[in-house]
């Protein structure tokens, strides 16, 4: 990344139509998506700390609003200690928006996490441009992750880990912009974007390891165009913005800060302790608590688009073997220290989990703030196979057919998204549609409840629809898509003649036996099963199919 050569800029309006294309389509299909197991959570956590924050600074006002009201205090809650900066927001428009209507509420909230996602895009795109120097490469970068199917699902209606992305990219960005022209003020930006990263996940700290590691790297380098004052007016601007922006956007830390921060941190490794759930994976039922060290590796490679994984291992490779073959000379430059950013960017934090044997679960979405350094690795092990066609024809050959299957796979990733839609959140890259059912989970998120309300809604117009759901959050979470009338006709009815049972395949091997009834309608994501409905007979649910 050297600074001094100028930026080749993409065809003129490309960037504008790019992301305007996207608004575009985000407007359009927002109201696609169901609502998922943890969104209920957050907006509840979300109003706790918005209540704990309006008694503080507006209490008359706080005290005459009833919903508000309904939330619990602060103190006490079991998730007081989650970062809500993104929920508060929204939370504040749930107070005071007109009508009660929760599915108002929920197309807001999944246009939200849409726009946020759009801010993280821009800054991968900035970071590549600025790393090759290529708008169109910048682009490229940007387009690989609107054509990451999970993603791109998730990029509606998961406000946990997909604005934790989006601000954790930019963090990034403004970290190399910082490093661009050093000054307290761009430090005091880059401290408050680290900030609002950590008062959505406190894994956004790992910015500050980054930043300070960078700014000694740049400073021994270059110790005459980074002085010593500068330096340190630099770091301290940062410590002190970063401080006081993450106080500020975390009401759980307002009082008794730094007890509450160690809290907070300190239930980042034991997460078990409050959800240790069964979780379906290589064929074996096992507990959040139990996941082997291989569990996000192997999560990371089905799920991602089997030419993204190739190039950035080839990037990875490329990058590691010139950072080791001259380390300080490669590190003195401007490109040298971006590379070895965005290499730790992808290794520390997958390393860690894998030597602190720390409980994930649901894939690997507690990683996914990784995904945009794959890319940008992606990108340099793609510029790394083009530069072996100068080596002769055989090569060029190989550059060839190597660029044609990406492009191939690009192509049939984009139909294989639009065929699953609205459910790419079970896209799985290469394995096969008979192995995806006996081996690992499929929708976790439980949004394809909707789709299976709608259709019971739409097979009985008139009388009560009696259900008994397997999971009893995502049916009552995607009741709100229906109608006022039809909410009140779909009931859970675990007992009652002629009911349903409706499972979304989570945590189960095997399909289930005919005891349970049968089966009127499937779900199919790509061909895989993802949601059924049984027409029940007499017997009791026998228990979820332990072995295939």
């Amino acid at each position: 990344m050297d600074v001094g050569l100028p930026i080749r800029k993409a065809p003129r309006y490309a960037v504008r139509l790019f992301f305007g294309f996207l608004l575009l389509l985000g407007g359009v299909i927002f109201q696609h998506y169901g609502v998922s197991w943890d969104e209920p959570t957050d907006r509840m956590n979300g109003l706790v700390s918005l209540r704990y924050m309006c008694e503080l600074v507006a209490p008359h006002w706080a005290t005459k609003q009833a919903y508000l009201q309904s939330a619990p205090p602060l103190r006490g809650h079991v998730d007081n200690d989650h970062g809500v900066l993104f929920e508060i927001p929204l939370a504040l428009y749930d107070v005071v928006r007109p009508g009660n209507d929760p599915r108002d509420f929920y197309l807001v909230r999944h246009l939200a996490v849409y726009l946020t996602s759009l801010v993280g895009l821009w800054a991968l795109f900035r970071l590549a441009t600025l790393r090759f120097r290529d708008e169109r490469l910048g682009l490229l970068a940007a387009g690989l992750l609107v054509l990451s199917p999970r993603f791109f699902a998730e990029s509606f209606y998961n406000g946990k880990d997909i604005p934790f992305v989006a601000l954790f990219t930019l963090g990034i960005y403004t970290l190399v912009w910082l490093l661009e022209r050093p000054s307290w003020q761009r430090a005091v930006v880059h401290g408050l974007v680290t900030a609002a990263a950590t008062d959505v996940r406190i894994l956004g700290l790992l910015l500050g390891p980054f930043t300070y590691t960078l700014l000694a790297l740049q400073f021994f380098s270059a110790p005459a165009a980074l002085g010593r004052r500068t330096l340190w007016h630099v770091g301290l601007a940062y410590l002190l913005a970063l401080a006081a922006g993450v106080v500020a956007g975390w009401p759980y830390l307002w009082e008794h800060t730094l007890q509450h921060f160690a809290a907070a941190f300190a239930s980042l490794s034991h997460f078990e302790h409050r959800w240790n759930g069964e979780l379906l994976y290589w064929g074996h039922i096992i507990r959040a608590a139990e996941v082997p060290w291989h569990y996000a590796l192997v999560w990371i490679t089905i799920t991602t688009p089997i030419a993204y994984q190739v190039a950035g291992l080839v990037g990875l490779g490329v990058t590691a073997a010139e950072l080791l073959r001259r380390p300080w000379p490669r590190l003195r430059t401007a490109t040298g220290r971006f590379d070895l950013l965005v290499t730790g960017w992808l290794v520390l934090p997958l390393a860690a989990v894998i030597g602190l044997h720390s409980s994930i679960y649901d894939g690997w979405r507690h990683l996914y703030f990784i995904y945009p350094a794959l890319l940008l690795l992606a990108i340099r092990g793609g510029l790394a196979i083009a530069q072996l066609a100068q080596r002769g024809a055989g090569w060029r050959r190989l550059a060839l057919g190597l660029s044609l299957l990406a492009g191939a796979e690009a192509l049939l990733t984009a139909g294989r998204m639009a065929y699953m839609h609205p459910h790419q959140q079970t896209y799985f890259s290469y394995l096969p549609r008979h192995l995806v059912a006996p081996l690992f989970e499929r929708d976790y998120w439980g949004v394809s409840y909707r789709q299976g309300l709608e259709y019971l809604v739409s097979q009985h117009p008139v009388g009560p629809i009696y259900v008994e759901p397997a999971g009893e959050m995502p049916f009552e979470n995607n009741k709100i898509w229906l109608s006022e009338d039809d909410r009140s006709r779909v009931l859970r009815g675990p007992n009652m003649p002629g009911r349903y049972f409706i499972v979304a395949y989570r945590s189960m091997l095997g399909p289930y036996p005919p005891s349970v009834g049968t089966e009127v309608y499937t779900l199919r994501a790509d061909g895989v099963p993802i949601l059924s409905i049984f027409k029940r007979g007499q017997d009791p649910i026998p228990p979820a199919p332990t072995r295939w």
